[in-house]
């Protein structure tokens, strides 16, 4: 398996290709794209019978190989089988089996045939669906690191759940350190308090001082000067990294595979969506020709992917028209995994793909609709992809929390319930609608606390979180005096 930058020019692609092991550790491509198979492995239903009642474990393992075709399958193995336990995975609610790793709950069934489910997706150690992968990749870097008797210096921003993930997979792992960015006062208490009360030597928590769009846009410029980033050994966890948008990849086939019986059905997803990495995964699952119908983004206020699908226009928003809401996680006007689809969408052209993102950093956006003086009209492809979208309020996620309380005795989190809202409009009949859990709800008690009148129930271990005393660094939208801090800590 070859993989391929989006802004590889058509002249150099074929010559520039290279595998699995090569970008694990890296994020951007050194033009400035983004990682991608030059062909997406296929699936056939011959496998997907017989995928149907393997462990969560050794079903990433079965996708994983399709992928990592560098890595010796007993290593890919024993790494999957170390990753996918009911040790790692056991903050489960009532009535979930830790051994399924990502249950599903039915909460509706229609006379259509149509049903609404929800994938747990949050019962690891860090209690968001990032755990998924992250865990996962904190392993990939260990055995990769240990077999190049090299270091790794982590850079990665957060809007909330991928810092958490990442520090907890890479805490105490030999020759790694992780520098995470995050927006100063933007996040919830809890995930805050996951973070900042890390002691591990290895990590290193900056509180940024503006929106997370501010902390990627830092992110994307250390890891453009290449002389810095191969000096200090910079690597990142953000979901521009392939390796965790591959092992995201699995849970729509295990979400797919217990929700149907035959190859014939078909199901949706609905995904709350912010910076595009999750469904990312599903419309790569679709690619390789797992039968998912429609996948369908849900985005909160911020809703730079909803106003794509609708219109066909990428417009991102400026730090200043990017709102703070209840489901901070999604608090995102610049979807960095997007250039992944465009470039499938625009045929894998990549010097039409660097094209459109140049003129993202030059003029804030592209227009793909078709109308007179639009950068192109491929936007009427999109359907092929069986992407839709949907949007929420603040209301919305009141309403959707209280309703799924009062109906079905489960409390969800603010960003499960902006999709929860957007999938009930997206139900067709006689097809499943998949919800993909985002966090326990216990992570965004602030707003469970108004929807409900009482505190989301928590799991053992983190009870008293917030009080714990907290290790951070304030600063500044600076990137030199960031790649200063970077440097100092770096043991480089």
């Amino acid at each position: 398996m070859q993989y391929v930058s989006t802004r590889a020019a058509a002249s150099a692609a074929a010559s520039s290709t290279q595998q699995f092991s090569d970008i694990l550790l890296g994020g951007l491509a050194a033009d400035g794209g983004l990682f991608l198979p030059t062909a997406y492995p296929q699936v056939t239903g011959d496998e997907l019978n017989a995928w149907r009642d393997l462990s969560y474990a050794d079903l990433a393992f079965q996708i994983l190989k399709k992928f990592a075709t560098d890595i010796p399958e007993a290593d890919l193995r024993a790494l999957t089988a170390k990753t996918y336990t009911k040790e790692v995975y056991k903050n489960t609610r009532a009535g979930e089996k830790a051994s399924q790793i990502t249950p599903l709950r039915v909460l509706e069934e229609h006379a259509d045939g149509s049903k609404l489910v929800l994938q747990a997706l949050s019962n690891g150690p860090t209690l968001a669906f990032k755990d998924m992968a992250m865990q996962l990749l904190g392993n990939l870097f260990e055995y990769a690191l240990a077999k190049q008797d090299e270091q790794l210096n982590i850079f990665g921003a957060t809007s909330g759940d991928t810092g958490s993930a990442a520090e907890y997979a890479m805490r105490g792992k030999k020759g790694v350190r992780v520098f995470m960015l995050s927006p100063h006062s933007k996040m919830s208490a809890f995930q805050t308090a996951q973070m900042f009360s890390l002691q591990d030597p290895n990590i290193f928590n900056i509180a940024l001082e503006g929106v997370f769009d501010d902390a990627q846009d830092m992110v994307k410029a250390v890891s453009n000067d290449l002389e810095f980033k191969r000096r200090y050994k910079i690597g990142t966890v953000n979901s521009i990294n392939w390796a965790r948008v591959v092992a995201q990849v699995v849970y729509y086939f295990r979400g797919y595979l217990s929700a149907t019986t035959s190859n014939e059905q078909k199901v949706s997803f609905t995904v709350p969506s912010g910076n595009f990495g999750n469904i990312c995964a599903g419309h790569i699952a679709r690619m390789m020709g797992l039968p998912i119908d429609k996948l369908v983004a849900a985005t909160n206020e911020n809703d730079v992917l909803d106003e794509f699908f609708r219109t066909g226009v990428y417009r991102v928003r400026k730090s200043a028209e990017t709102y703070h809401t209840s489901s901070p996680s999604m608090d995102i006007s610049k979807a960095s995994n997007f250039e992944r689809f465009i470039y499938d969408l625009v045929g894998r052209d990549g010097d039409r793909t660097r094209a459109l993102f140049q003129k993202v950093e030059t003029h804030g956006g592209f227009d793909l609709s078709g109308k007179p003086g639009s950068d192109g009209d491929e936007f009427k492809l999109v359907a092929n992809y069986g992407f839709k979208s949907g949007k929420s309020t603040h209301a919305d996620r009141l309403d959707t929390i209280r309703d799924v309380a009062d109906d079905y005795g489960i409390v969800i989190d603010t960003h499960t319930a902006d999709g929860i809202k957007v999938a009930r409009e997206h139900i067709e009949p006689g097809v499943t609608m998949i919800v993909l859990e985002t966090a326990l709800a216990a992570k965004f008690n602030e707003t469970i606390l108004e929807a409900l009148g009482q505190d989301a129930e928590r799991p053992a271990g983190f009870e008293n979180i917030e009080d714990l005393p907290q290790k951070f660094v304030v600063m500044p939208v600076d990137v030199e005096k960031l790649k200063q801090y970077i440097a100092t800590n770096t043991g480089l």
